[in-house]
């Protein structure tokens, strides 16, 4: 009697066990074992013993079909990915038309002191050049010059003494003022005109930091709308122009074969079994299943 009960049950233990200690022998030892000077065979572990192996295809696997350039355009390109960043854009906008704090105070948020006063007199010190550098060229003292005996030869020429003939006293006299206002107009932009715009961009700056973020949104309202689609187009051509260079400087089959190589056995063994912790509990029960399948069928014969 007890044969019909004892052959299943010594199978499915001999395939409950059998699998389960497969399963530990893919990870276990994490280094190979020795007696006496020899090496004892199945050691280390399947996964220990190819790991270089093993880090090296998933690495080419994930960035060749999960992390290569059509899957991670699609992705970043997607109408969901654009609705949530059109999202979290309005959301960021409408948080700071209630946002009482100066530009310099919530730029204080992402930056310190020292990157704060570094980016103003960079952004300062670029505007100065730009527009001093213009004013210091000849010809803007040659137009101006210009402009300003055109204006008064105008009127002249409208006025009471104009129309007396005064103008045509003064019209011979027009080009040698009009040079030598030229020369003293450039004189006095190439001597002041650097520390003149110094002081009104220095004055400007402090007074756009001053502004409150509810201000500059309620004050920009019109130009948000562009701005957003600037951030878009921006966006997207990081994504399809330069996403392939992106990707190859990454390089992400080498850092992920690094990666795994850095790790240390134990650490994989319990990433992995926690993963696949329902599957492997299924393999070993499967196991113990078949065996006892196959302990009926013995009876059975």
């Amino acid at each position: 009697m007890y044969h019909y009960f004892v052959g299943p049950l010594v199978g499915a233990a001999i395939g409950f066990f059998t699998n389960y200690i497969a399963i530990r022998m893919l990870f276990r030892p994490h280094q190979p074992k020795y007696l006496m000077g020899f090496h004892i065979p199945f050691t280390p572990g399947i996964i220990p013993k190819e790991k270089s192996r093993i880090a090296s295809s998933i690495g080419k696997a994930v960035s060749e079909n999960l992390m290569n350039r059509e899957v991670l355009e699609k992705s970043l390109l997607s109408e969901e990915m654009l609705t949530k960043m059109n999202a979290a854009i309005d959301e960021f906008v409408a948080t700071q038309s209630q946002n009482d704090e100066t530009i310099e105070q919530f730029a204080r948020h992402y930056l310190n002191e020292e990157d704060i006063d570094a980016m103003r007199h960079d952004v300062t010190s670029g505007i100065v050049k730009m527009i001093t550098g213009k004013l210091q060229d000849s010809r803007m003292g040659d137009n101006i010059a210009h402009m300003a005996t055109e204006h008064a030869l105008e009127k002249t020429r409208n006025s009471l003494a104009g129309r007396l003939g005064a103008d045509l006293l003064i019209q011979p006299l027009a080009q040698p003022i009009e040079k030598l206002m030229a020369k003293h107009i450039n004189e006095i932009l190439q001597n002041n005109s650097q520390q003149m715009i110094q002081n009104l961009v220095n004055e400007e700056s402090g007074h756009l930091m001053g502004m409150t973020m509810s201000q500059v949104v309620t004050s920009h309202s019109e130009q948000l709308e562009k701005v957003k689609n600037s951030i878009f187009n921006a966006y997207r051509v990081i994504i399809t122009e330069h996403l392939p260079r992106i990707l190859q400087d990454i390089d992400i089959s080498a850092i992920i074969e690094q990666r795994i190589n850095e790790m240390d056995m134990a650490e994989a063994e319990a990433i992995i079994l926690d993963v696949m912790k329902k599957e492997l509990r299924a393999i070993v029960w499967l196991g113990g299943l078949l065996g006892g399948i196959m302990g009926i069928l013995s009876v059975l014969a």
